[in-house]
C-alpha cells in the first residue's frame, strides 16, 4: 500500500474524541446503503423509504475489503470497516457522533489506507451505479423521439430533412477537474469488461484466467497503484487520454449508433454527429500549449483513425472471399482489382480481395505520409496515398455497390464494410475536430505589434472600435502580409503567428475539417474577430477577393453577464459587415459560444442560466433578420454551477429556434469519463445528445405563456443576481473566507492539469478560474455557485402560483430546479460549518458562515415548495438512492480532510499530510462524481 512499508509513528492521530456532537444537516436527507439496507433518520424529516441494494456494489464492496484484508492485515481492515459501518449506522439513524466514528484512532500511514479505501469504494460504487443506470432517461432515444414528434403530426421525412443540415459536436476539453490518473481508470474499465463476462454467464476470460479470480487480481492492482500524480500533467499527457477516448469508445460507438439510427429512420442519414476536441489547441491561459502541441495533437489522432482505417480493410479482405466462379462484379470493382497490382494466383478469381489489397496499399501509403513512418503491417503491393477521405470513400462504396448488386442487396450495406463506410464519413483522416481558442487581449497585443513593426499603424490598441474595425477591414482586403522575417517579435507574437502557420499546414495536410474553428475568449466588440481573420490571413486561412474566402470561422466566446447581454449587438454589427456576410453565405452557419462557466462565478447560478437563455433568444433574433443559421456551442461543465446536469434536459430546454439541428457541446473533467467511459455509457449519452436535439429543433411552444414566464423569470433572476454579488463581490474579507474556508490553495497543488489554476497571481474572485472556484466549494460541501441567490429569490417573489404553473410547462424552469435540487442535496451545512472554522476570524467566519447557511435554508425551503415536495429529491427515487449511498463515504474524508487542513497550514511538514489532502481531496471528488 501506498506508504505501508515506512514505519509506523506514534503521531498523535487527530483528535476528534474530544470534538463536540456533530449535528446532521439541516434538512436530514442523508441516508445510505452498503452490504445492509440503511433506513431514515428519524427526526428531522424523514428522508425517504430504504434504498435498494445494488448487487454490484455488495459484491464489489466486499472483494475491496477481501483485498484490504490481505495487504494490510486485519487490524486495519477492522478500524476501517469500523469507521465505515459507525458511518452508516449514523446515517440509519443511529445515535452515533461523529466523534465516535474512530477517526481519532489512525495513525497518519492508517489515514492515507484509509482515504484510499474509501475512494476505490466510491470508485466500485460508481462503476456498479453505471452499469445499473446506463438507462436512457425517459424519451430520450431516437426511436421515442421520432414516435413523439410523430404524435404532433412531424413525420420521418422532416426529421431526415433536418438532419440533412445538422451538426452535433460532444467536444473533449482538458478542463482540470479529472483528478483520478489514468492508471486507475484503465483498471476500473478493466474491472467493467469482466463484470460484463461475468454478466453473459462466463467463468474464464479469453486467456483462461476464471473471471472472478480476474475481478478480484483487478481491485488489487488498483489498490497498490498510486492514486496521485506525482508530477504535473503536460499537454500531452492530455491529448493521449482524450485518443483514448476517441480510439476505444467513439470509434466503435458511433457507427454503430448510425445504423440503429437507419434503422428507425427508414433512410440512411448524413453524419451529422461527429467528435470535437479543444486539447492540444486551447490556449486561453495555458502557456504550454503551442504549436508543437497543435501538432501533436493532429498526428496522433490522424495515426489513430489510419490504424484503424487499416486494421478494418484488413479484416474485410479476409471476410470478402466471393469468386467470379459464383457471382458477378461490377466494372468499378473490377478496375479497381485491375489497379490494385496484386498479381497473386490464389486470388485471380477474388476481385474483392484484390480490390482490398489495392486500397489498403493505398491507405498504407496514406499512413506512411501523414505519420511519416511504415504502418504496422505493411502492404503486399505499391499504392499512392488517397488525397482525402473521400476518394477512400468512393473506392469503399464502389466495393458496397458491387456486393449489392445482386441477391437483393443482402450484403450491400451492413457489416464491417457499412461500419467502416461510415467511419470514413464520420472521422476522416482528422479523427476528431480540433478548435484553437486564445484570449481575444492576446490577438490585440499580437495585432498590435505586427501592424506597429509593419510601419501601418504605431499605436493600434489606442484607436476607438471605430477606428480598429476601418483598419482591420482595410487590411483583410489587402493581398500585403504584415509579418517579415526581418523583424524581431515578442515572445507572444512569434508563438501566436507559428500556431496559425501550424493550422494551414493541418489544413494542406489532413484535410480542412480538421480545424474549423477559433474560438475567441472574453469577446467583447467586432475588433475582437477581425483580429483572428488578420491573422488567419497572414497563412493563407483568409484570403482576400471578391468574394473572400475563410477556411476557418472565426468564433466568439461571450463569458461574463455582461457579455452575454452585449452578444446580440455585437452579432448585429458583426452580419453588417459585408465580407462578414459574403464569407458567412458561404460557409453556411455562424457559430457563437456562451459560457457556462464564468457567468455563473459573474452573477451566479439562477442568473448565469437565465442570462444564457436569453441571449441564445436575442441571438437566434439577430440570425433570423440576417437570413444565417445559428449554431450556438454551450461550453457546460461537470458541476452545475458551470451548467452541469443532464444533457438531454438541457438541450430540450433551450428556446426555441436556437437548436435549428446545430449544438457543440463542452465534456469536461470527470464528465468525460462519467459519460463515455464506457461503450454502454457513451451510447446512451450519445443518443441522448441527439435525440435531445431532434426535439429542440422541431418541438414547438405556446408564445402567449411564455411571455408571461420570461417576465416573472426577469423579476426572478434580479433578485439572485443581487443577493449572489452582495455576498461574493460586495462583501468586505469574503475572498480571505473563501480561501481560508476551501482547500483552494491545496487543489493547485494537485497534478491535475496543465493549466493554471488561476488567471493572475492576484487575490480576486474576479481572476481565479470558474472551475477551481466551483471545485473548491464542492469539497467543503457547500455547492455555493450552484444555489447561493435562489431562496432569495424565489422565496421573495409574490406570485408563488405563477412559479408552480412556470415549474409544470417549462422545461427551462423545470431543468434549472432539477439541477439546483440534487447540488442543495449534495451539500451538507453541517460539514460546512466545521470547514468554517478553519477562518481565523471569528467575526468574519460567523457573518459571512452565517449568511451562507441563512441562503442555503432559503433556497431548501423555497424549493420544496415550488416543487411540492416534504423532501429533497422525493420525487426522484433514483438519484436521492444514489446520493444517499455515498453521503456515510464522504463525511469521514471531510472529517479527515479538515484536521489535515488544519495541521497542514500550523505548519506541521509531515509530508504525509500533504499526501493525505490531496487524496481527501481525490476521494471526495470521486464520491460527488460531477463536483468540477
Amino acid at each position: 500500500m501506498l506508504l505501508a512499508r515506512k514505519p509506523r509513528g506514534r503521531d498523535p492521530g487527530f483528535g476528534l474524541a474530544d470534538r463536540r456532537p456533530f449535528a446532521r444537516g439541516l434538512d436530514g436527507f442523508g441516508a445510505a446503503c452498503e452490504a445492509e439496507r440503511v433506513n431514515d433518520h428519524p427526526s428531522p424529516p424523514a428522508s425517504g423509504g430504504p434504498i435498494g441494494q445494488n448487487p454490484d456494489i455488495r459484491y464489489l464492496g466486499k472483494l475491496l475489503g477481501d483485498v484490504i484484508r490481505s495487504y494490510d492485515g486485519e487490524a486495519l481492515f477492522a478500524r476501517i470497516e469500523h469507521i465505515r459501518q459507525s458511518s452508516v449506522d449514523r446515517y440509519r439513524g443511529l445515535p452515533v457522533d461523529a466523534a465516535d466514528l474512530g477517526l481519532g484512532a489512525l495513525s497518519l500511514d492508517d489515514t492515507l489506507a484509509f482515504v484510499r479505501g474509501f475512494m476505490l469504494f466510491s470508485m466500485l460504487a460508481n462503476l456498479a451505479e453505471d452499469r445499473q443506470g446506463v438507462a436512457q432517461e425517459p424519451g430520450a432515444t431516437f426511436a421515442e423521439a421520432l414516435a413523439a414528434l410523430s404524435e404532433k403530426g412531424i413525420d420521418e421525412a422532416a426529421v431526415a430533412e433536418l438532419l440533412d443540415r445538422a451538426l452535433i459536436v460532444p467536444v473533449l476539453t482538458a478542463h482540470p477537474t479529472e483528478v483520478r490518473r489514468k492508471s486507475m481508470i484503465d483498471h476500473r474499465n478493466r474491472i467493467a469488461e469482466l463484470m460484463r463476462a461475468r454478466d453473459a454467464g462466463r467463468d474464464e476470460t479469453g486467456d483462461g484466467e476464471l473471471v472472478e479470480e480476474a475481478i478480484l487480481r483487478q481491485i488489487a492492482l488498483l489498490w497498490q497503484t498510486r492514486p496521485l500524480r506525482r508530477e504535473r500533467l503536460y499537454v500531452a499527457d492530455e491529448v493521449e487520454t482524450a485518443l483514448f477516448y476517441l480510439r476505444e469508445v467513439f470509434l466503435p460507438v458511433l457507427p454503430a449508433l448510425y445504423a440503429r439510427w437507419e434503422r428507425s429512420l427508414g433512410r440512411r442519414p448524413k453524419s451529422f454527429l461527429r467528435p470535437g476536441s479543444w486539447i492540444g489547441g486551447d490556449r486561453d491561459g495555458n502557456p504550454f500549449v503551442t504549436a508543437d502541441s497543435l501538432r501533436l495533437a493532429l498526428g496522433r489522432a490522424s495515426e489513430a483513425i489510419l490504424s484503424h482505417y487499416l486494421e478494418e480493410v484488413h479484416a474485410l479482405g479476409a471476410e470478402l472471399s466471393i469468386s467470379t466462379e459464383l457471382a458477378a462484379v461490377t466494372p468499378e470493382v473490377e478496375e479497381l482489382a485491375t489497379l490494385s497490382g496484386d498479381a497473386a494466383s490464389a486470388r485471380s478469381d477474388e476481385p474483392y480481395r484484390q480490390a482490398l489489397t489495392g486500397i489498403y496499399a493505398r491507405l498504407a501509403a496514406t499512413y506512411a505520409h501523414l505519420a511519416g513512418r511504415e504502418p504496422a503491417r505493411r502492404p503486399s503491393v505499391a499504392g499512392e496515398p488517397y488525397p482525402d477521405p473521400q476518394a477512400l470513400r468512393a473506392d469503399l462504396r464502389a466495393v458496397a455497390m458491387s456486393l449489392g448488386a445482386e441477391g437483393e442487396g443482402l450484403l450491400a450495406g451492413g457489416g464491417g464494410l457499412g461500419r467502416l463506410i461510415r467511419s470514413v464519413e464520420t472521422f476522416g483522416f482528422h479523427l476528431a475536430t480540433l478548435d484553437l481558442r486564445q484570449n481575444s487581449a492576446v490577438h490585440e497585443r499580437v495585432v498590435a505589434e505586427l501592424l506597429k513593426q509593419a510601419g501601418v499603424e504605431e499605436d493600434y490598441r489606442a484607436l476607438s472600435e471605430a477606428g480598429r474595425v476601418a483598419l482591420l477591414r482595410r487590411e483583410l482586403e489587402s493581398p500585403r502580409l504584415l509579418a517579415t522575417p526581418y523583424a524581431a517579435y515578442s515572445d507572444e507574437t512569434r508563438s501566436e503567428l507559428e500556431v496559425v502557420r501550424a493550422a494551414a499546414a493541418a489544413h494542406a495536410r489532413y484535410g480542412p475539417d480538421c480545424i474549423t474553428t477559433y474560438l475567441i475568449s472574453m469577446a467583447q466588440s467586432v475588433s475582437d474577430l477581425l483580429e483572428v481573420n488578420v491573422l488567419l490571413k497572414e497563412v493563407g486561412l483568409w484570403q482576400p477577393g471578391d468574394p473572400p474566402h475563410t477556411a476557418i470561422m472565426a468564433v466568439p466566446l461571450f463569458e461574463t453577464i455582461g457579455d452575454l447581454e452585449r452578444a446580440p449587438s455585437i452579432m448585429s454589427e458583426w452580419f453588417a459587415l459585408p465580407e462578414v456576410a459574403v464569407t458567412t453565405a458561404a460557409r453556411g452557419y455562424q457559430e457563437v459560444m456562451i459560457g457556462y462557466s464564468d457567468s455563473n462565478k459573474d452573477g451566479g447560478y439562477l442568473t448565469s442560466v437565465w442570462s444564457l437563455h436569453q441571449a441564445s433568444r436575442a441571438l437566434a433574433e439577430v440570425f433570423e433578420r440576417h437570413e444565417t443559421p445559428m449554431q450556438l456551442f454551450h461550453g457546460r461543465g461537470g458541476a452545475v454551477g458551470r451548467g452541469g446536469g443532464s444533457s438531454f434536459s438541457a438541450i430540450r430546454a433551450q428556446p426555441s429556434g436556437t437548436v435549428q439541428g446545430r449544438i457543440r457541446i463542452t465534456e469536461q473533467g470527470e464528465v468525460i469519463a462519467a459519460k463515455y467511459g464506457t461503450i454502454e455509457a457513451a451510447a446512451v449519452n450519445l443518443e441522448a445528445i441527439a435525440s435531445a436535439t431532434i426535439l429542440a429543433s422541431l418541438e414547438t411552444r405556446s408564445r402567449r405563456r411564455r411571455d408571461r414566464f420570461y417576465t416573472a423569470m426577469a423579476e426572478i433572476s434580479g433578485a439572485a443576481f443581487r443577493a449572489y454579488r452582495g455576498l461574493v463581490y460586495e462583501t468586505e474579507g469574503f475572498p480571505a473566507f473563501f480561501r481560508q474556508m476551501t482547500p483552494i490553495a491545496e487543489i493547485a497543488d494537485l497534478k491535475i492539469g496543465s493549466r493554471p489554476a488561476s488567471r493572475t497571481a492576484s487575490g480576486r474572485i474576479e481572476d481565479l478560474r470558474a472551475i477551481p472556484w466551483v471545485f473548491s466549494w464542492s469539497q467543503a460541501r457547500v455547492m455555493l455557485p450552484g444555489w447561493y441567490g435562489v431562496g432569495h429569490a424565489l422565496g421573495g417573489f409574490a406570485d408563488q402560483d405563477m412559479l408552480k404553473e412556470m415549474l409544470e410547462a417549462w422545461p427551462f424552469f423545470r431543468t434549472s430546479l432539477d439541477n439546483l435540487e440534487m447540488v442543495l442535496a449534495k451539500s451538507d451545512m453541517a460539514i460546512a460549518a466545521l470547514y468554517a472554522e478553519l477562518v481565523t476570524d471569528a467575526d468574519l467566519r460567523n457573518a459571512i458562515f452565517g449568511r451562507i447557511k441563512d441562503g442555503w435554508q432559503r433556497t431548501h425551503d423555497a424549493l420544496l415548495a415550488v416543487t411540492g415536495q416534504a423532501r429533497l429529491l422525493e420525487k426522484k427515487p433514483s438519484l436521492d438512492a444514489s446520493i444517499r449511498l455515498r453521503l456515510p463515504y464522504i463525511e469521514p474524508l471531510n472529517l479527515l480532510q479538515i484536521e489535515l487542513l488544519k495541521r497542514h497550514r500550523a505548519g506541521e511538514k509531515d509530508p504525509r499530510i500533504s499526501e493525505g489532502i490531496q487524496l481527501s481531496i481525490n476521494a471526495v471528488a470521486t464520491a460527488l462524481r460531477n463536483s468540477g
